[in-house]
């Protein structure tokens, strides 16, 4: 693929708006997506005045609320990506990276091991 048609594909919004239960975007190419609200915790507790003020940016390939500390790529939209920032991961003291699940069983291990 080149330049140009990478760029003539990169999904884009052409608007934004809210429901209760869902953040919409209408695409550039004609398509809309409904996205639940709970995939983006920061805009599910905001208020709607604080939802209504977002930016778009690089030609409505990213959406971006300032005063939430949110910033969305539509293109992760399309492919059904929601927060990033809601891995489970934590990084450890001693700087290494731990998911949910690692953490459980460390916990689990401790446990057992205290328990002999």
């Amino acid at each position: 693929m080149h330049g140009i048609d990478i760029l003539a594909n990169r999904p884009a919004a052409n608007r934004v708006w809210f429901d209760d239960a869902n953040l919409w975007v209408e695409l550039t190419d004609g398509r809309t997506l409904g996205v639940p609200l709970a995939y983006f915790p920061r805009l599910q507790r905001a208020t709607p005045r604080q939802r209504a003020r977002f930016e778009m940016s690089g030609g409505g390939t990213g959406l971006h609320w300032d005063s939430l500390d949110e910033d969305i790529s539509v293109r992760a939209l399309v492919l059904g990506r929601g927060d990033q920032t809601r891995t489970g991961r934590r990084t450890t003291r001693n700087g290494r990276t731990r998911t949910a699940s690692s953490r459980g069983v460390a916990r689990r291990a401790a446990r057992t091991s205290t328990a002999r």
